[in-house]
């Protein structure tokens, strides 16, 4: 039965509950009464159900859709404003025990570049990505105990954060690794680590077993209880993210928002962030194999709802999709993404050889940092480098309650221009560095606060002379 507090993962993701509500979106999918009051509820900016929203999903009256994503812009603006946050992901090592059939990491892939980078190797790629600019990491790894043991991340942990290069550090490290025990989420997070991220790739059990035929991750309930085991131990940032193109894509959807539910209503914290990739071209990956691939305008879509259902929630997008694709979801709720990517093991400091790649997908958005930068201060965002909630311990439902209450602006407002500030004065290009200031003399005058406004002009004159690290 359907126990969103369940503990039991096909319990909170319940099929049958599912199935249920595909078919009551269906029913009512131009029922204009009904989906005029899940939007006039949604307006009240606390959310809505994961049936309310697969419903709006399903819907295709036209003046609808389009009050849908006007709803999520001003959703978007009221929660994050312009400000758009910057990672990266560094991959440590591609060896994996795992047979899932949409990776390239896969046990059986016998002639993809197999590599682990040493401490020596992490600390030269972490000076290249704070050469660029970047302040957020996030670390993958495949799973293999004997190769990529918990200890080897959090020696590798340690490395990142020991860095300090010329202005650069790497002042948050998330990470996306296994599914593991209480006691070993414990370890992460005395490590330091920021967000948690485990995508559960699809939660069609069925499906999801004949994805992962072989290795740890065949255990369904194991990897969709995983972030229930994360939040016991301590660790109050977690992310969700389903890979589109691998399932139903409205089955997904539905799951991944019943995911959240049930972490707000079993832990009292939703999620931090949800990711929405979608499947790419890899070393033996062909995505027109799976028949599930969904358009851009279906993809904008759930970037849309998912702002509008889950409000206080950040929505991340990769560099798995083009700069086309994310400048038009950007708008309407993204609120992270990532810039300068590399998917293999290393490459930031060595470019690889093509015949070598190690990499776990191709990349679309192929720009550097300081190219996307400018693109989206182009655009009137604001390109922002922040870990300062992390670092003065706003996580968890203290994040949360700041955000739901406004208060959020006083600190993610100031922070965003300083972090960029510091951007501009250390890696911009002439051409960045002119809009990157011009953008923060206007967004400035933004502050709610009028402290906490001439608090943050100060600091901005004084990361021009040359001092670092200012956060509310």
């Amino acid at each position: 039965m359907y126990d969103v507090k369940s503990k039991k993962a096909e319990e909170f993701i319940n099929h049958e509950e599912i199935l249920a509500t595909l078919e009551y979106a269906k029913a009512n999918k131009n029922n204009r009464e009904l989906i005029d009051a899940i939007l006039t509820k949604a307006e009240e900016l606390k959310g809505i159900s994961h049936r309310e929203a697969s419903v709006l999903l399903e819907c295709d009256l036209e003046d609808v859709v389009q009050r849908m994503y006007a709803l999520a812009v001003k959703i978007k603006q009221k929660f994050y404003g312009n400000r758009i946050v910057m990672f990266a992901p560094l991959y440590l090592s591609n060896y994996c025990v795992n047979g899932c059939v949409y990776c390239p990491y896969h046990y059986v892939n016998k002639h993809i570049s197999r590599k682990k980078l040493t401490q020596d190797e992490i600390r030269r790629e972490v000076i290249a990505l704070q050469d660029m600019g970047h302040k957020r990491l996030a670390l993958e790894a495949g799973e293999d105990p004997v190769n990529n043991p918990l200890e080897y991340i959090l020696e590798s942990i340690n490395t990142i954060y020991s860095i300090k290069h010329k202005n650069g550090a790497i002042r948050r490290v998330n990470v996306n690794i296994a599914a593991t025990t209480v006691e070993d989420y414990r370890k992460l997070k005395d490590a330091g680590i920021g967000t948690y991220i485990l995508f559960q790739e699809t939660y069609h059990k069925e499906n999801y077993e004949k994805l992962h035929p072989t290795g740890p991750k065949h255990n369904y309930a194991y990897h969709t209880e995983a972030m229930d085991r994360a939040m016991e131990a301590g660790i109050d940032d977690v992310g969700l993210g389903v890979l589109y193109g691998l399932n139903m894509y409205r089955y997904d959807f539905a799951g991944i928002l019943m995911h959240a539910e049930h972490l707000e209503a079993a832990i009292g914290v939703g999620p931090h962030t949800i990711s929405v990739p979608r499947i790419r071209p890899a070393d033996d990956i062909d995505p027109n194999s799976f028949v599930d691939s969904i358009s851009d305008d279906i993809f904008e879509k759930i970037v849309a709802i998912l702002r509008i259902a889950v409000p206080y929630t950040g929505i991340i997008v990769s560099t798995r999709e083009s700069q086309k694709s994310r400048e038009k979801v950007l708008k309407l709720g993204v609120s992270q993404i990532s810039g300068g990517s590399k998917t293999s093991v290393g490459g930031y400091a060595v470019p690889e050889a093509e015949e070598e790649s190690s990499a776990q997908f191709d990349v679309e958005d192929t720009r550097t940092l300081d190219e996307i930068v400018n693109w989206l201060l182009s655009l009137g965002h604001i390109p922002s480098f922040c870990t300062a909630c992390y670092r003065e311990g706003r996580t968890g439902d203290r994040f949360m309650s700041l955000v739901k209450s406004g208060q959020i602006a006083n600190c993610c407002q100031p922070n965003a221009l300083m972090t960029l500030k510091e951007y501009l004065e250390d890696y911009a290009s002439d051409d960045t560095k002119t809009k990157g200031e011009a953008l923060i003399e206007q967004e400035l005058t933004r502050i709610p606060n009028e402290k906490v406004f001439h608090v943050a002009q100060g600091n901005l004159i004084k990361i021009a002379e040359g001092s670092r690290d200012f956060r509310f």
